[in-house]
């Protein structure tokens, strides 16, 4: 048998496994990206309560690798008497990663914005909440979203590690398959170009934004 022939046979289980991966992506940036959004508002907050748990949130976030963080929720939470299902603790450590990674690109976007914005609604009579809504979110949040598109597609990337908790994503999928007849080299090898069908175009659009914002800066 051919590799495109045995291919042919894996894609359907594969297929399988690559739509659990994207649900699992989609569910961390859709919930991450608007808690990234609060975090670094908590991070510029002027209560030094709040701007520390902020802070705590987001460095920990950042700076233990994802796979620490997914196993906490899975293995370490069981210890206080709460228990996830893996899918969930999947969702919920790459949500926290995504928050993390998320809430810094928002946070320097909102930066970059002029003082001269702020001075001009100022001007114009509008109040704070208006102004930052209004004024400064949209053009903070245009800034940030060439960053954002790369933050989604480490999380795509990043849900291979949920395989460790056996959640039936692609990287699992592809071991238990893999396992059967012990193809690993074929099946990998279908399952990183699984993933580079997802990844690369993204990649491609990310690019294609950044030098976009480039010509309009």
């Amino acid at each position: 048998m051919t590799w495109l022939t045995e291919w042919a046979g894996y894609l359907p289980q594969m297929m399988s496994g690559l739509g659990v991966s994207i649900m699992i992506a989609a569910v961390s940036i859709l919930v991450g990206y608007p808690l990234g959004l609060g975090l670094s508002l908590m991070v510029k907050a002027r209560n030094l309560a709040v701007r520390t748990l902020g802070l705590v949130v987001v460095e920990v976030g950042r700076g233990a690798p994802a796979l620490v963080i997914l196993y906490l929720f899975y293995y370490g939470l069981p210890k206080f008497g709460i228990a996830f299902e893996s899918i969930t603790a999947a969702c919920l450590a790459l949500t926290w990663n995504a928050a993390a990674y998320s809430s810094e690109i928002m946070r320097a976007g909102i930066q970059s914005v002029s003082r001269g914005q702020l001075e001009a609604s100022s001007a114009l009579g509008l109040a704070q909440h208006d102004t930052f809504f209004r004024v400064i979110l949209p053009q903070g949040m245009r800034s940030a979203t060439p960053g954002l598109m790369g933050v989604a597609i480490q999380m795509f990337q990043g849900t291979s590690l949920a395989y460790v908790i056996a959640v039936p994503e692609l990287m699992k999928t592809a071991y238990n398959i893999g396992s059967q007849d012990f193809n690993y080299l074929q099946v990998f090898t279908l399952a990183g170009l699984c993933y580079a069908a997802i990844s690369m175009p993204a990649t491609w659009i990310t690019v294609y934004f950044e030098k976009r914002m480039a010509r309009h800066a």
